[in-house]
């Protein structure tokens, strides 16, 4: 039976609801820095996994036992669906998706067919529903940006200039325009076939759109974006949208009408509160490489950003700036979510009255400055 998550600290605070602590969870905490995620993966490739629900179920697992996060996100890649209705997508090894025929003409539009989830990926629903039986967390299911696909598609693997991606959004305007509402589309049918099958939540990742200009963004993606969060507001689950360097859009990425925006690190939180206002919720934004150094470091970083965040309660999640690095320790990550949640239980912390246990009650500090005081435990 699924688990009663109406006291959950991580949907509550999606909703900016009231917390008696900050809720916690990291991207790409299923996997990556996990010994026993290299262990139960052993040599079977990365979209192989996911095509095994029983092995996908147990990688999602992994950081919940071992972290105490407040919410698993499913074991999953964004270039899932895409490789379900056909694309030739295959996960290089430290280099990332590769489609070995490139989107370059209206042509290859025909490629991209309606995704029916039920048949074509009938195995991440699987996934899905075995989780929702089993977490006393939510689940957080997700899908790739409109950008981000069409990215990969387009320049066939990761890139550093998106030149032809850039290219075909000016020179081909209204090809553009039709590769994205497609990709919109099949992340929108992605994304109700997992709240259907019992995910509390959805984080759409535009992860490369700080490549552009704000007025590149606004004219070129934010139109399939709000299709896209439009079509996902009548599952009245929380809705997050994140991408990385968009500090200069965030103001044009909240008309797209999210629960909760993800910031990456470049941002100070009270910065991002000015840029979107006070009706979304945050997310973030501690750098990732931050969890690579030693434990009194991390303490330091983080309560920077705890303390950046407290103009922003009701209505902030801790999390990284981005995912987290293949070399950090789990330790690392699991004192660290016991250290948020610890100090951020006192309520003059998010009262901007102090910032927390370890801190010093009472006294008003801007929020970026630097903080003084370690952790105990440092």
């Amino acid at each position: 039976m699924a688990a009663d998550l109406s006291g959950s600290a991580f949907l509550n605070a999606c909703r900016g609801k009231e917390t008696s602590y900050t809720p916690v969870w990291f991207m790409r905490q299923a996997g990556r820095s996990l010994p026993e995620y290299r262990q139960a993966r052993g040599d079977v490739d990365i979209l192989a996994s996911i095509t095994n629900s029983d092995l996908a179920t147990e990688i999602t697992l992994q950081p919940i036992q071992r972290y105490g996060v407040d919410a698993a996100i499913l074991f999953s890649d964004i270039m899932v669906p895409l490789m379900a209705i056909g694309i030739d997508v295959r996960i290089a090894q430290g280099k990332g998706p590769i489609i070995d025929r490139p989107f370059r003409s209206k042509r290859d539009l025909s490629r991209l067919r309606k995704l029916e989830p039920e048949t074509d990926m009938p195995y991440v629903l699987e996934t899905v529903g075995n989780l929702a039986e089993v977490l006393q967390v939510p689940l957080i299911g997700f899908a790739g940006g409109p950008f981000t696909l069409a990215s990969y598609l387009i320049e066939g693997g990761p890139s550093r200039t998106f030149e032809h991606t850039l290219a075909l959004m000016r020179t081909e305007p209204l090809l553009w325009h039709d590769l994205l509402e497609k990709l919109a589309e099949i992340a929108v049918a992605s994304l109700q076939s997992q709240v259907a099958k019992g995910a509390s939540a959805l984080q759409v990742f535009d992860s490369w759109i700080g490549v552009l200009t704000p007025d590149a963004y606004r004219r070129n993606v934010l139109p399939a974006t709000i299709h896209l969060f439009s079509n996902l507001a009548e599952l009245e689950v929380p809705r997050i949208y994140f991408g990385v360097g968009t500090g200069e859009l965030l103001s044009l990425m909240a008309l797209a009408e999210p629960d909760v925006m993800g910031i990456d690190w470049r941002v100070p939180l009270y910065k991002a509160r000015e840029r979107i206002g006070r009706s979304i919720a945050l997310q973030g934004n501690l750098d990732p490489t931050a969890c690579l150094a030693p434990f009194n470091v991390v303490v330091e970083e983080a309560r920077r950003v705890l303390l950046q965040a407290r103009t922003s309660y009701p209505g902030y999640i801790f999390n990284l700036g981005h995912g987290v690095l293949p070399s950090t320790n789990p330790d690392i990550l699991k004192r660290l979510v016991e250290f948020v949640h610890e100090e951020t239980t006192d309520l003059s912390y998010k009262m901007g009255t102090g910032i927390g246990k370890e801190g010093h009650p009472g006294k008003e500090r801007h929020p970026g400055d630097r903080p003084t005081t370690q952790s105990k435990r440092s």
